[in-house]
């Protein structure tokens, strides 16, 4: 006892409450706990009530040795669902100083070599809600939280399955998180989870305070604007993944679920997807990589087409054009960065100040600045609508991730638009999708199922089948069982 007091018992919120056991032979105990972060409830009626009062009930005999109470102890009294012995902890007082802190509470018996462990965590902590990032019109409402063991209910809850495997994992050395590897034993690829096991446990690193932290250090390429990683706060989400051969990474403190491997065709899809017919899904998965190429290409093109190019506009549209320029004393690509600038700033304005006012921020600003720089002659009024319709078409991307990746690589585009032309975006294009072929997430290729091609996974690809038609699982993702279901062609 005088060594953990002297080790961390001088913080106000280290709680070691010390008591005495039994009526003749006295046994001196100790239960030490941190306030805040264990259930005072449960300590109370699981532990302190069994040792002090029932326990004292029994009116142990003159000649029970204080052996046979620790003994009576151990087998009868402490009633806790989660109990562990450490034993021997004299040696070593980081297993228990870990227990404490972690938010359980360790019980200490004189004349016992043992700790006991029992499980009381209980911190204060935010309920189920509906995810604030991954808003859908149709389908479950029920997101994630900063609990890990709310997060593993979650998904236990979706799959009731003994193959359903959560292995932990400390990451941190002062912060020691608790990380889950989380798939589905036979249906996710071993060799993908020995992988993403071998990368946690790699990682050297004081903390792990997000799950962000995690995604950095595990990483397949760290020089590219693209996610190889997915993160998610739908737990639907994340089972569908876990179905498909993938695993899941809970990282405690943080709702945010990481999942792997991550295909560039992953963040073009939603949960909703398979909530609504086929056919629907499909359109909508469409509109999505046209807004995708919309929101990299459009602000380009413009600048391309009006310095370069003018002979492939209709006669009418490129007089429109010509007017409105006539008094704007910029080139195109000047007034598109500035313009292009101007957004973000908004948009990044809109998003830190409070919500009551951030989208009145925005949405105002946007109106006001674009009507008085056209009136000032500072920008076109065309120019405008190219950097509306840019904008409009980046929040149609389901991941936020993928959507910034796309504003970086804009003004790249524009650089080359400005300089080559068309040239100069056929060039860009040509050098991305070189680099989305290189690119890796887990071993697994970013650009599947596409490059290389697999026929038979492109029935969840842009186009999606019903669900009658999606048989087998992703060829190159998942395990032994290939096989998702067999249910026939539905038919009157």
């Amino acid at each position: 006892m005088e060594k953990i007091k002297k080790d961390i018992g001088h913080s106000p919120d280290i709680i070691i409450r010390e008591f005495k056991i039994g009526t003749v032979e006295i046994v001196h105990a100790a239960v030490i706990y941190v306030d805040g972060l264990a259930d005072k409830d449960l300590i109370h009626h699981t532990i302190l009530q069994n040792l002090m009062i029932d326990l004292r009930e029994t009116r142990l005999q003159e000649e029970i040795t204080s052996q046979i109470i620790i003994q009576q102890i151990k087998e009868f009294s402490l009633s806790a669902g989660e109990l562990e012995i450490i034993k021997d902890y004299q040696t070593d007082y980081e297993k228990v100083y870990e227990t404490i802190l972690s938010g359980d509470s360790v019980i200490l018996i004189d004349g016992s070599s043992e700790a006991y462990k029992i499980g009381t965590k209980g911190w204060e902590g935010r309920g189920v809600e509906e995810p604030t990032s991954e808003q859908l019109v149709r389908g479950p409402k029920d997101g994630f939280t900063e609990n890990i063991r709310t997060n593993t209910s979650l998904i236990r809850r979706r799959i009731n399955d003994i193959n359903l495997v959560f292995e932990p994992i400390k990451v941190g050395k002062r912060s020691k998180t608790e990380i889950a590897i989380t798939y589905i034993k036979e249906v996710a690829n071993d060799k993908i989870v020995e992988e993403v096991r071998e990368r946690l446990e790699r990682i050297d690193i004081d903390a792990i305070l997000e799950s962000g932290y995690v995604e950095s250090l595990i990483q397949d390429e760290t020089y590219t604007p693209f996610p190889t990683v997915y993160n998610t706060e739908r737990p639907d989400s994340v089972v569908g993944g876990l179905l498909e051969g993938r695993v899941a990474i809970l990282v405690d403190g943080t709702p945010f679920v990481l999942v792997v491997p991550a295909l560039f065709i992953h963040f073009m899809q939603s949960s909703e997807d398979y909530y609504q017919r086929a056919d629907i899904s499909t359109l909508i998965r469409l509109l999505r990589v046209g807004a995708f190429l919309l929101s990299l290409l459009t602000p380009a093109a413009y600048i391309a087409v009006t310095t370069y190019h003018q002979e492939m506009l209709p006669t009418t549209l490129l007089v429109s054009l010509t007017a409105q320029r006539e008094g704007v004393p910029f080139p195109a690509f000047i007034e598109a960065v500035f313009m292009e600038l101007t957004f973000e700033i908004l948009r990044e304005a809109g998003i830190r100040m409070p919500r009551a006012v951030g989208a009145a921020i925005s949405i105002v600003g946007a109106l006001v600045l674009g009507q008085a720089a056209v009136e000032a002659g500072l920008v076109s009024a065309t120019m405008v609508i190219v950097v509306s319709l840019t904008a409009i078409a980046s929040f149609v991307t389901p991941k936020f991730n993928m959507a910034i990746s796309v504003r970086m690589l804009r003004f790249g585009f524009m650089i080359l638009a400005a300089t080559f032309g068309l040239f100069g975006i056929i060039l860009g294009l040509i050098i991305l999708i070189a680099h989305l072929c290189s690119l890796r997430s887990f071993g697994v290729p970013y650009l599947l199922p596409f490059a290389p091609f697999v026929l038979k996974d492109q029935k969840d690809g842009i186009i999606r089948l019903s669900l009658w038609g999606m048989k087998t699982r992703p060829k190159l993702i998942s395990g032994k069982d290939k096989v998702r279901e067999n249910t026939p062609k539905p038919s009157p």
